[in-house]
């Protein structure tokens, strides 16, 4: 039981700051044998034709200043082109992008999903390079040239950039940005060692010709589409100043409901890229893969629970070891702060300290149950929409 214990403790520990650590420590080896990594300059003759693809659902309130910032971008205008897909829209945002003739408007009554609309748009693609962005974030003016100076090394296959997310007030979202402030450390250092495993939707792009249409029942593409290009020995590499900006989640009850389809998308794909799961052919990226990624969506939700529950029998069937009832207490702290957090949410008190252990909570429950709606069927591709701060 005590093995088991800590076992469990050490696997949950591992999968969200203790891999961070190891990361840490190797990038920082490799540094001290190899240098440090040289950032290819930009150079406006060699940069590659590139596409913008922008997939959109009813995203009339936000169609116009979407476009405006991605007219914007600072890109040699003759190697670039813009395609904004709008398939399934009720509201007037087909009509919106109509109205830039610059843009390549797609639109289809029929609404199948974004990776549906993406597949369609790739049809239409004929530049060096593709880059897709969500229609509610919003680009820094030199994310574009940031991104593809790297494909002037043929070794690298796809470029992700940054997620920031903003938060107008403190409540439990505070979490979400605390968040993808650590998740993105963690990419860089990915990126550093060999290859980021999986690129958020928000902005991230791939060489054309490495593209592979994915399952149209596929929940997370960008992050299949990613790491396929991983699989296929090209790397993936981490770019920070190309940056996406968007508003956090409403509530934590918005945020739950993004987590679980996240979570649900998660077990597929790794049930569909299962090669990876396998070090001999891809012995750096299945590290990486395993535990930046696999560990947190599969078993660590259900260590957490096994961890408290032994600590608990252990404490209650006798034992005297001042250890294990330190480690109760904090264990059954660490919960109330979340539960705290939950209570402070629901009450609209602002007190930040509380919403880290509950986000934290909150992401681990999302994922046992993505888990329970993958396995049932019941998580559509169809993205349905997190309501967001305004």
């Amino acid at each position: 039981m005590t093995i088991l214990l800590w076992l469990s403790l050490f696997i949950a520990f591992y999968a969200f700051f203790g891999y961070g650590i190891l990361l840490f420590i190797i990038v920082k080896i490799k540094r001290m044998v190899k240098g440090d990594v040289i950032i290819p300059e930009i150079n406006f003759d060699a940069l590659p034709t590139c596409t913008i693809v922008v997939a959109a659902y009813n995203e009339e309130g936000l169609m116009g200043e979407k476009i405006k910032n991605t007219l914007a971008l600072v890109y040699p205008a003759d190697k670039l082109e813009f395609v904004f897909i709008t398939d399934g829209s009720t509201d007037g945002s087909a009509d919106i992008v109509k109205s830039y003739p610059q843009i390549r408007a797609m639109h289809s009554a029929e609404r199948k999903g974004k990776i549906a609309a993406i597949h369609r748009a790739m049809e239409t693609v004929n530049t060096e390079v593709v880059v897709f962005t969500d229609a509610n974030t919003f680009l820094n003016g030199d994310a574009l040239i940031n991104i593809c100076r790297h494909y002037s090394n043929a070794k690298v296959g796809a470029v992700a950039g940054e997620k920031r997310v903003y938060s107008a007030g403190a409540n439990a979202t505070a979490g979400e940005g605390f968040y993808w402030k650590y998740e993105s450390k963690l990419k860089a250092w990915d990126s550093e060692l060999y290859s980021v495993v999986g690129a958020a939707g928000e902005l991230f792009s791939i060489r054309t010709e490495l593209y592979q249409p994915v399952a149209p029942d596929t929940i997370l593409d960008d992050f299949m589409i990613s790491l396929i290009v991983a699989q296929n020995g090209y790397r993936v590499i981490y770019e920070p100043a190309a940056f996406a900006t968007e508003t956090a989640s409403q509530n934590v009850t918005e945020e739950l409901k993004r987590k679980i389809r996240i979570a649900a998308g998660g077990i597929q794909s790794i049930i569909r890229l299962k090669a990876l799961l396998n070090p001999i052919p891809y012995p750096v990226l299945t590290f990486q893969y395993v535990s930046h990624r696999v560990l947190r969506w599969t078993i660590v939700p259900f260590l957490m629970i096994l961890a408290l529950l032994i600590n608990l029998y252990i404490v209650f069937m006798g034992s005297i070891e001042l250890t294990y009832q330190l480690l109760l207490l904090a264990q059954v702290g660490f919960y109330l702060l979340a539960i705290s957090g939950w209570i402070m949410e629901e009450r609209h008190i602002k007190i930040k300290i509380f919403f880290i252990p509950y986000y934290f909570c909150m992401m681990n429950y999302a994922v046992i149950m993505g888990i329970g709606r993958y396995l049932s069927g019941r998580q559509s591709a169809v993205w349905e929409k997190a309501k967001r701060e305004q």
